[in-house]
């Protein structure tokens, strides 16, 4: 199977900090991970790679240093890695950022799956992996908890629900959104980590992939941060005094003007 997993190097969730200018993240000088929720969609991948052969190919969009997080992926069973960097991708919204991997799925060629966390904990929008789907116009499943049986041509797979879970069957190639209840993540492997030093590192810029600037980072982007700013929270008391009953029926009074409001 040919296998892409697109992953995301996030900050560190204790240490995010945004640009009071650009109101987009800081990325410069803050520690940065791999998303979270990509370790079960890399280790899914690197799982049906071991059960039915193939290859695994790592895609991430962003700075140099998200090179780093690629390299991780490889100690974990990642074949191939692929950076996505280019000025013109920064600030990109889910819209511009989905397109640009599109892209690079669309020169990568012929694939069976590609994979995906079921969202970024940077941005919690869960919509990057659908987007993708939908610029390459190919079935898409979201919230996978479990893969039950996959050939060349379909898979059934089990989607997560708030009351249990669907049962459904996607035809191939198509994109799904893992969620963490799907694996247990390994640790990355001696043999992973030499590997990881020595692989060899594609990176792609906005004109390898034929992206115009106005498709790309914040020129296309349909949605912007306009401002960002940390809500009040005012508490406000009401204080009833005197006789107990005569204070209940005014509770009850005030109860019912709030519901109204």
């Amino acid at each position: 199977m040919n296998i892409i997993v697109c992953i995301k190097q996030v900050p560190n969730t204790e240490e995010i900090k945004i640009d009071p200018v650009t109101n987009t993240l800081v990325r410069e000088g803050v520690e940065s991970i791999l998303n979270p929720f990509d370790a079960f969609a890399v280790e899914e991948a690197v799982r049906l790679k071991e059960q039915h052969g193939g290859t695994v190919t790592a895609v991430c969009m962003g700075p140099p240093q998200a090179e780093a997080t690629l390299r991780e992926s490889v100690s974990l069973g990642v074949d191939k890695i692929i950076l996505l960097s280019d000025r013109k991708f920064a600030g990109a919204d889910t819209w511009a950022t989905s397109l640009t991997l599109a892209a690079a799925v669309k020169r990568l060629g012929d694939f069976d799956l590609i994979l995906t966390g079921q969202q970024a904990i940077d941005g919690d929008t869960a919509q990057v992996g659908p987007g993708i789907a939908a610029h390459l116009d190919i079935p898409q499943a979201c919230f996978i908890r479990k893969i039950e049986t996959i050939d060349c041509y379909k898979m059934t797979v089990q989607r997560l629900m708030e009351d249990g879970y669907d049962r459904i069957e996607v035809k191939l190639p198509a994109l799904i959104s893992v969620v963490k209840e799907i694996n247990t993540p390994r640790l990355p492997s001696l043999r992973g980590k030499k590997n990881a030093k020595t692989v060899e590192l594609t990176v792609w810029n906005s004109e390898d992939l034929k992206l115009e600037e106005s498709m790309i980072g914040l020129n296309g982007s349909p949605t912007q941060v306009v401002k960002i700013f940390t809500p009040k929270h005012e508490k406000k008391t009401d204080r009833f005094e005197g006789d107990p009953d005569a204070a209940v029926e005014l509770i009850v009074t005030r109860l019912d003007e709030l519901t109204k409001n």
